[in-house]
Parts: structure tokens; sequence; C-alpha cells
């Protein structure tokens, strides 16, 4: 039975679909793991709901449905055979009073065949009503008979809704007790799995990433590639002339070159970092506050713009925050050598812009999404905006080294080319 019942449960398909899904994966991996460990605990899960129904209908479904076909339709046909008969009893005791004076008024008037008759009616009624009123004796005996050894029994009857609630306590409690084995299992897999950060680790796993979680799991303020990107660049600096070099998803390939050579080789260490913020599931100044950052660009006044955007940055979530501040200062600081490196604000918006804020309605629908549409004039203003006044929104310097992992082998100023 416990098999028959486990097998058309959801979990159990669950179970067997990810058994299936495994079995293409490398079972090293950390989803080759986690999926193994999923089917298991999704059986194990199935065959705890399983022997839960099994206990259920035994324990509490099928004698309460006895009390409810078997014993209960008993006692309510006997009240109502009892309401029946009471009723009929006092209909005759109706029609006995008025034969009764029927009866006395054709005394008082003499003796005739009208005085016989309805002595005879009175007669017969009083032996209806006798009968009927010993009927109703005897059913009232019955059903208070009845309703005594109900009474006798409660206690048994709502034994079985204590019996229901221990029956869904226990359910629970082996469920969350596998759920929670599981998870640590599964944790300490992934953990021992997942490689701690190096100079020498790729960066591709991190692309893609929600900002938030990609900071939790490797207990940083800044994202890696954005400062592993700002690292490379302040030590080789940003040139025009990146035609030449390797495309930029070769770089992010699962034979990714480490750190240690992308950091001293001339790869676009700035289409590294588009790349990255174009890929966050949402922008790094949000998605939310889209139509705020859209107003400032509408406002003239240079006080009121700065003041809007001092505003809209202290709502933005504290991870965005922060990254949006290293960034930001970063381009500030590159934009201070645009003589040589010809990146003035509006050139690096126009670069970067597009890939710090765009609406949500455009990843919604691909197939309208175009250059023209992402990079708009608004948020390219905004961007600009930003970075001129980075030390106004911004006070304070910042360590560009913040996670102290980086060596520059040499130090250029942002301008100058590697030799």
């Amino acid at each position: 039975i416990l098999g028959s019942v486990q097998k058309k449960l959801p979990l159990m398909a669950l179970s067997t679909t990810m058994a299936e899904s495994f079995k293409e994966l490398d079972t090293e991996s950390s989803l080759g793991k986690a999926l193994e460990m999923g089917c298991c605990i999704q059986s194990s899960l199935a065959k705890i709901l399983a022997e839960f129904e099994i206990a259920l209908e035994h324990d509490v479904l099928q004698p309460l449905n006895k009390l409810s076909e078997e014993e209960l339709p008993i006692i309510l046909k006997r009240k109502k055979t009892l309401q029946k008969l009471i009723s009929d009893w006092n209909t005759i005791k109706s029609r006995l009073n008025q034969a009764a004076k029927s009866s006395s008024n054709s005394a008082g008037t003499g003796a005739g065949p009208g005085a016989s008759s309805a002595a005879n009616k009175l007669e017969i009624l009083k032996e209806e009503e006798e009968e009927v009123k010993r009927k109703v004796e005897q059913c009232k005996d019955e059903y208070m008979a009845d309703l005594y050894h109900f009474s006798t029994k409660e206690d048994s009857y709502a034994s079985y809704f204590i019996k229901l609630l221990e029956i869904q306590a226990q359910y629970h409690r082996q469920s969350l007790g596998s759920l929670d084995s599981a998870l640590v299992e599964l944790k300490e897999s992934h953990s021992q799995s997942e490689p701690s950060f190096t100079a020498d680790t790729p960066m591709a796993g991190y692309y893609g990433v929600p900002l938030e979680m990609h900071l939790k799991s490797l207990g940083r303020e800044i994202a890696l590639p954005i400062e592993a990107c700002v690292m490379m660049l302040l030590a080789s600096g940003m040139r025009e002339e990146v035609g030449s070099t390797p495309d930029i998803p070769a770089t992010l390939s699962p034979k990714m070159q480490p750190l240690t050579y992308l950091f001293s080789s001339p790869h676009p260490q700035g289409r590294a970092l588009k790349s990255y913020l174009r890929e966050l599931p949402q922008p790094l100044m949000t998605f939310e506050l889209y139509n705020e950052w859209v107003k400032v660009a509408s406002l003239k006044d240079v006080d009121s713009r700065i003041q809007s955007l001092r505003d809209t940055c202290s709502r933005l979530p504290r991870e965005s925050y922060n990254n949006l501040r290293y960034l930001v200062k970063f381009l500030a600081k590159l934009a201070e050598h645009q003589e040589v490196n010809k990146m003035t604000p509006s050139n690096i918006a126009i670069v970067l812009g597009p890939n710090l804020l765009w609406s949500q309605q455009s990843t919604e629908d691909p197939m309208q999404l175009d250059l023209a549409s992402v990079s708009s004039i608004q948020v390219v203003s905004v961007v600009e905006a930003l970075i001129q006044n980075a030390d106004t929104l911004f006070p304070g310097e910042v360590d560009f080294n913040v996670s102290g992992m980086f060596m520059p082998p040499e130090n250029r100023r942002l301008g100058e080319a590697a030799p």
C-alpha cells in the first residue's frame, strides 16, 4: 500500500525527474550533487507523506466516516421519528378535545343517535391517543438510550481529532528533520566543492549572478569583477585602441585564464567591466529607481540636479550604493586624464551608462531591445552628472584595492599605455 500511494504523489514525480536529470551531469559537480541529493530528499519526503496519508486514513478518517455514516444517522433518524410521533400525538389530542366538547354538548341535549355517535368517536380517539402516546414514550426511551450510548463514547470521538493533530505534527517533524539534515549535508558538500577565491581563480562564474548573492557568497563589499577590472585598468591604463585585442566572450569561457594572467595582459578590461555590469540580473542603479534617475536628467538647475542625485543615491540598496560609489569615484579619476586617454565624463557615460541603468521593460521584451532605446539620452546624462559631481556626491577617498588581494605590477597613470 505504501509503495502505491507514494508513486502517485507529485513529490515522487519530482524525485524521478531529478534522477533523470543528474544522470546527464558530472556526479562530482556541485549541480550534479545538488540534483542527486534533491532526488533523495524528495523521495524521502514522498515516503513520509505517504505514511502520513495512510495513518490519517486508518486512524482518523475511517472511524470518523463510520461515525458520520452509521452511528449518527441512526440517532438523527430516531430523533426525526420522535418529532413526527409528538406531532401526531398533538394532533390527536386536539381532535380528542374537540370530540369531548361535542360529546358534552350532545349529552346536554338528551339521549339520541347523535349523542351515541359522539360518545363512540370519543372512545376511539382516546384509544388512538393512548396508542400514539405509548409510541412516543417508547421512541423517546430509545432516542435517550441512543444519546446516552453516544455520550459514553464522546471522549473516544474527540480523541480522533487529537490523533489527527498528532499525526500531522509527526509528519511535519519528520519532514522538517529530513530537510534540515539534507540542507546541512548539501551546504557542507557545496562549500567543499566551491573553491575559495584567489588571484588565480577565474572570474567567469561571477557573471550574471545577482549582486547581493555574489557579495554575500564571497564576503565582499565590492563585486570581484568590478574591483578586478578597476585594478587592472589602474595598472595598465585604458587605451582607445582595443580593436586588436581578443573578443571578450573568449575571456569568459570555462577555460578562461586566471586573474594573474588577465592582470598583466592587454585584455579589454573596460569591455570586461561593461559585460559584468550588463549581465547583472538587475542594473547597478536598480529597476526600482529608473524613473527617479530619468527625472533627475530633466532638471536644468545644477543645484537641484545635484540634490536630486544625492537623494536618489541614498535610496539605493547598500550593496548597489557601495559599488556605484566605488565605480563612479574610479571613473572620475579616469576622467582626470581625459587629455591623454580621451575619456571625458561624457564619453565614459556614453560607454558605460547603458550598462549601469536600463528599464525593466527592455529585459521583459528582448525583441524590442536595441542600442538606441537602451542608450537613452537621459541615462547618459545622469551617469555623466554622477561622474562630474563624484566628490560632492561621494565625499572622501576610495581605496580601490579594497580587498587587498591585488598587487599591481607597476604604477602607471591612467592615461599611459602599457609598454
